[in-house]
């Protein structure tokens, strides 16, 4: 076990991303300054994390030099996943088998990213396609959870989860494909806000599938982040046929009706401290003047079989295309077991395909109809606290790992195949210290009330930090 992290008396401090926009805005100290500082950082943490794909530094220091940026963020130091292109930089989705050639151009988030003002230092680790809830690997060392390095940073988003919360940099790129925001915040004490279908620019490959399930976002150590993440996108391009959600700036007036889900849809009990977190968690809202009421699951528990046809679709893609979906010099011999076998299993079901999208289409209006009698549906993220390193191994058995998925990841994928907001919140601990976060969602277009709901939160029950710990 191994407790680590970054903060500091330079001159990054505590400060959220918001916080050092303004003090270099103020002339606190410049760009360049916050780049080094942030680099700093990472090299006293990264040994022990494993969390950085590609090192982008040096460019990255003369972007801050030349102090060119503009948005909400303005020279603030930050990360791209990897499975996202940005210029210069190999795009190798987490896996051997895809060839280390850099990308040729940024794709469309990329440029909404570097619009906010980040400066971005390096691209950071996901498990192989972004296919599992851990970031483990095969061929190399596991990226970490920084509160305690013997476990999960959680997956896919995990290299970016590991450096926020290690005080690395106070902002980073994610995507969420099944929990892939949400997910790793949880395990690693963050806010992890995955906005609507649409909010931000589309993935291109998941764009023009059946079921478009990828939604880039960012993970972020206050609400604050995440808000004025949200509303210098909305300035760069305003989202036609959803409700503006403008700059939320703190809780709201309205009391809300919450549906509390405590039952996973695998039937399976909650353990101990999760179930624990979210008896508290209830207890606060009612306390707020919220009005909680505990509803059934509003998905049939066949959801189960047609989200992981769809998922197990995307590992066969991969195996099968991974050429045209990743470009030339794609070795297929190189997938990882996990991989190999998720893309077996959607052999074996192909012919349930069909069936399994018309499934998620129907799911997706049952789910939409429990809003019109609910503002917030609220659960766990996840149905049992964050797993040590080993336990989702990706080289393990493939039934037994897969099971084990399904079971941990339980609450989050509902909210990629609808296409509603979902935000996972740090607001307890385990009894062994490890963040346990609460997931919180809306329907279609309603970030703002998800947002006024967690500052509302964050305000009467203070996220827990690491360098506290």
């Amino acid at each position: 076990m191994k407790h680590i992290h970054a903060f500091g008396d330079d001159v990054l401090g505590e400060h959220d991303a918001v916080g050092v926009a303004r003090a270099i805005a103020a002339g606190e100290f410049s760009a360049a300054d916050a780049a080094d500082a942030a680099l700093a950082r990472i090299d006293a943490v990264n040994p022990q994390l494993a969390a950085i794909a590609y090192d982008d530094r040096e460019r990255a220091r003369v972007r801050a030099q030349a102090n060119g940026f503009a948005g909400v963020f303005a020279g603030v130091p930050s990360l791209i996943k990897n499975n996202t292109d940005f210029a210069g930089l190999p795009t190798k989705q987490g896996s051997a088998a895809v060839a280390e050639r850099p990308a040729a151009a940024h794709e469309k988030f990329t440029e909404e990213f570097l619009g906010t003002g980040v400066n971005v230092l390096a691209a950071s680790t996901l498990p192989p396609f972004g296919l599992s809830a851990t970031t483990e690997f095969v061929d190399r060392e596991p990226t970490r959870n920084p509160w305690d390095t013997d476990f999960s940073c959680g997956a896919s988003s995990g290299g970016s989860a590991a450096l926020v919360a290690a005080g690395a940099v106070p902002i980073a790129h994610a995507n969420d494909g099944g929990g892939s925001i949400r997910i790793p915040a949880a395990a690693c004490g963050l806010v992890g806000l995955k906005p609507t279908r649409g909010r931000t620019a589309p993935v291109p490959a998941s764009a023009k599938s059946p079921v478009d399930l990828v939604v880039n976002g960012v993970v972020t150590r206050s609400v604050r982040d995440t808000a004025y993440f949200l509303a210098d996108l909305e300035r760069q391009r305003p989202v036609k046929g959803l409700d503006p959600v403008g700059l939320v700036e703190g809780p709201g007036t309205r009391r809300l009706r919450i549906a509390l889900i405590v039952d996973p849809i695998t039937g399976q009990p909650l353990d101990p401290d999760t179930a624990r977190a979210l008896t508290d968690t209830a207890e606060l809202l009612t306390e707020l003047g919220h009005q909680v009421e505990q509803v059934p699951l509003p998905v049939d528990p066949s959801y189960i079989r047609q989200f992981t046809d769809y998922w197990a679709l995307l590992a066969f893609s991969f195996d099968h295309q991974g050429s045209t979906l990743t470009g030339r010099g794609f070795d297929r011999a190189a997938l990882d077991p996990f991989t190999r076998g998720l893309s077996r299993r959607f052999a074996r079901g192909f012919y349930r395909l069909p069936s399994s999208i018309i499934g998620l289409k129907r799911a997706t209006a049952k789910l939409r109809r429990a809003f019109a009698d609910y503002d917030v549906i609220a659960s766990p993220t996840l149905a049992h606290t964050t797993p040590e390193i080993g336990y989702l191994d990706p080289a393990g058995d493939f039934d037994e790992i897969f099971d084990r998925l399904i079971r941990y990841v339980a609450f989050t994928p509902a909210n990629n195949s609808s296409g509603t907001p979902a935000v996972s919140v740090p607001l307890a601990t385990s009894s062994t210290g490890m963040p346990i976060g609460l997931h919180f969602s809306a329907d279609l277009g309603d970030e703002r009330t998800l947002l006024e709901l967690a500052y509302e939160l964050e305000a009467a029950r203070p996220f827990a930090r690491i360098q506290d710990a």
